[in-house]
């Protein structure tokens, strides 16, 4: 019998139950929220909402649009949603973008200030006790993408909004770069989260070009790590842009090449110390392997969901849309390993179709899927996230879901074998060279297949006819 029907047919004894397993921490990552305030005003006249630009759509929608940022609605029945499922999480992982999709001369320093805020109020309004570890996306600044490798105010009054989040200690480092460390909120786990400003390494920053270490960041992540190792402490990674490619552009990747080059050796001999790494950006949901010299799979990242459901203008992306979703995060609390994650959706066109006119009824946020039951793993782990990358690259089936899953079910067309070379190749090399060679090679060796297939099947041919005659 056919191993995937194995599969199938086993229960899997290994998933957690819908409430988490016994004993495990859990913690929402939230990311992408885009808050576009003029979205309502826009609507209620009839008119694009701003982060629409000139693009031509449907009337904008009471819960969003696809071709829009989040209203402040969406914003709120995502809160409201998250304090339904999990009212105490140990703590919260906010991996910024908080500003709209508009131009730079639309928006300012106050601005992009007003909207952290208020924000950062939502937030801790939401959860008044937790502790929340924050990350700067590329548009919380301005211009959007210029993040300094040095003080700027900006950071320094980011720094004063998130100060109830902030030791003492991480303040003069938000101050200077936007990036600090700092250990978990429980007294039993021997573990720390480190926050990056990987907006320093962004291809698009012009501020840090030519820089070799912006802010002296990776130095610092070194030193951080090499203390957490001596510390016997795990640390969970978190920004914002992320290593790598995006899935849903071939050739797209986001870091400078130095700064990703230098990001994987960096990965690559502090594994041992990193549990995972949690960031954002893409709007999409994906993970990113890592791997040693020798091949074995060491470490992932996993790339969560935008609560906006804004669809990109990146040219050459096909359909960028996506649900809003947010994410629960299952781990054992003495190793950090990821034990499960569980996805929960705004069917934002259903959301759209029930809307009330009582504007204090919220729709309902509905589990989307459960990473152990949707791909028949043990965990989280590298190795298991390596059995789910297999599985989507072998067999239709979970590429497929996979695919759905990538834009929270909002682009259900069939993933074809360049769309599977796409996510495939994003997912499992995040190194530049090893990346091209996977979309080169992969090309090249279904072409040669199909000629191989076309010339056997001229062969056969020629041989019937010679059979006729």
């Amino acid at each position: 019998m056919q191993p995937v029907v194995l599969l199938l047919l086993c229960p899997l004894a290994a998933a957690l139950p819908a409430e988490g397993a016994a004993g495990a921490g859990r913690f929402w990552h939230i990311t992408d929220l885009h808050w576009d305030p003029g979205y309502e005003a826009a609507a209620s006249a009839g008119q694009m909402c701003p982060s629409g630009g000139s693009r031509a759509g449907p009337a904008a929608g009471p819960w969003g649009s696809y071709l829009c940022d989040a209203p402040r609605r969406l914003l709120a029945s995502a809160a409201r949603a998250m304090r339904d499922r999990l009212p105490r999480p140990d703590f919260v992982l906010w991996t910024g973008d908080d500003t709209p999709h508009v131009p730079n001369e639309k928006l300012g320093e106050e601005k992009v200030l007003h909207i952290i805020e208020n924000l950062t109020s939502l937030i801790k309004e939401t959860f008044p006790d937790t502790k929340v570890y924050a990350a700067m996306g590329n548009h919380d600044f301005h211009p959007k993408n210029q993040f300094p490798g040095k003080e700027h105010k900006i950071y320094n009054r980011t720094a004063e909004l998130w100060r109830p989040w902030l030791d003492d200690a991480s303040i003069p480092l938000f101050r200077a770069g936007a990036f600090y460390s700092e250990k978990l909120p429980s007294t039993n786990t021997a573990g720390r989260v480190v926050v990056l400003n990987t907006n320093l390494y962004y291809d698009q920053n012009d501020e840090t070009a030519g820089e070799e270490d912006p802010g002296g960041q990776f130095q610092w992540l070194e030193e951080t790590l090499t203390n957490a190792s001596r510390a016997d402490e795990m640390v969970y990674i978190v920004g914002h842009v992320p290593p790598g490619f995006f899935e849903k552009k071939r050739g797209k990747p986001w870091f400078r090449s130095s700064s990703n080059e230098r990001y994987l050796k960096i990965v690559q001999k502090y594994h041992g110390v990193i549990a995972a790494q949690f960031f954002g950006h893409h709007h999409t949901d994906s993970f990113r392997m890592f791997y040693s010299d020798a091949g074995s799979p060491i470490n992932v990242m996993f790339l969560a969901p935008g609560v906006t459901p804004w669809k990109t203008t990146l040219p050459g992306v096909d359909n960028g849309a996506n649900n809003p979703g947010i994410r629960v995060i299952d781990y054992d609390p003495d190793t950090l390993q990821v034990l499960d994650m569980v996805t929960y959706y705004l069917n934002l066109t259903r959301a759209n179709m029930m809307a009330s006119a009582r504007e204090e009824e919220f729709p309902v946020w509905e589990e989307e899927y459960r990473l152990t039951e949707a791909f028949g793993v043990p965990d989280g782990s590298a190795r298991s996230m390596q059995t789910v990358l297999e599985r989507i690259s072998q067999d239709p089936h979970y590429l497929q879901q996979y695919y759905e899953l990538n834009s929270v079910r909002y682009d259900l067309a069939p993933c074809d074998e360049r769309c599977r070379l796409d996510h495939v190749c994003a997912i499992r090399e995040v190194d530049f060279t090893k990346y091209s060679k996977c979309v080169q090679g992969s090309s090249s060796a279904s072409a040669v297949g199909s000629l191989q297939l076309l010339f056997v099947c001229l062969l056969l041919g020629l041989l019937s006819l010679q059979q006729a005659l």
